[in-house]
């Protein structure tokens, strides 16, 4: 091995040589998810007092945390601390409109508990309220350590900036990918398979909104790609399964592919069809 193999280690080595590891953060966020939810909770909270100890001994771990970084002790340990902290009573109403959602949604689901406790699209769901509150609060590098850590439980990649607006659904889920700029309004669902992208992965475009607006009420299903900054889906469409979509939809739109033309009429839904070219 070369001297400059080891030289060019030791500078890897010494970028931040006290920062804290994946590993780190994602026990933290698994305490923090054990706060919102006695089925990730290692212990039993069983009082107020309890809970409010259980919060504020994550609060200081979550400090120590920060400390350890320069980018975010820069920007002052506690004020961000705060900031993430005080959206917590929001995150927990969110998650608590979502599990409900996810349970209405499903006819398979036979409680909120289930859902909470197996539902991986509510366990993605769950982490990207948390890495987005962090993402608020102007928190560095943890949020997607948190995001990435539920695509790698879940199969479902959702990027910390994102916005999700209230009552989201995801059924089944994996392989679903929701890109940094996407805006996804309320009562949303989306099925597995399904990208919310980019149209362009040049870096110049980076400060730029890329993915696209999904409004009110929309399903979306399996494996359909919608892409680019300019696409909006209108509130109250119904996007089929494995579409491509790269220009916007008028509200109240049924969009699927069929081989041979069809056109099927509603009272409510004026119907786009996608055939063999």
């Amino acid at each position: 091995m070369s001297d400059q193999y080891y030289k060019d280690l030791l500078i890897q080595h010494s970028l931040c040589p006290d920062c804290p590891s994946p590993v780190e953060v994602v026990a933290f966020f698994k305490r923090l998810t054990g706060l919102f939810f006695q089925d990730f909770c290692t212990v039993k909270l069983q009082s107020v007092d309890q809970i409010k100890a259980y919060e504020l001994a994550l609060k200081a771990d979550f400090e120590q945390l920060l400390g350890r970084n320069p980018e975010n002790a820069i920007k002052g340990v506690k004020k961000l601390a705060n900031d993430f902290f005080d959206a917590f009573e929001g995150v927990f109403i969110k998650l608590s409109q979502d599990i409900d959602a996810m349970y209405a949604g499903d006819p398979a689901a036979k409680s909120r508990r289930e859902v909470i406790r197996s539902y991986p699209g509510f366990y993605a769901i769950m982490a990207h309220r948390i890495a987005h509150a962090m993402h608020d609060a102007r928190v560095s590098d943890l949020p997607r350590i948190i995001s990435e850590y539920a695509h790698s439980k879940t199969g479902i990649d959702i990027h910390p900036s994102a916005s999700i607006g209230l009552s989201f659904c995801i059924d089944h889920g994996t392989g679903v990918v929701i890109g940094e700029t996407s805006i996804i309004g309320n009562n949303v669902k989306i099925y597995q398979g399904v990208t919310l992208g980019a149209l362009s992965v040049n870096k110049e475009d980076a400060s730029a909104k890329r993915h696209p607006t999904i409004e009110d009420g929309v399903v979306i299903y399996a494996g359909a790609t919608i892409l680019g900054g300019d696409t909006v889906i209108g509130k109250n469409s119904v996007i089929g399964g494995n579409v491509w979509i790269t220009k916007s939809v008028p509200a109240h739109t049924k969009v699927y592919y069929k081989a041979a033309m069809a056109i099927d009429k509603s009272e409510s839904l004026d119907t786009f069809v996608f055939r063999d070219m």
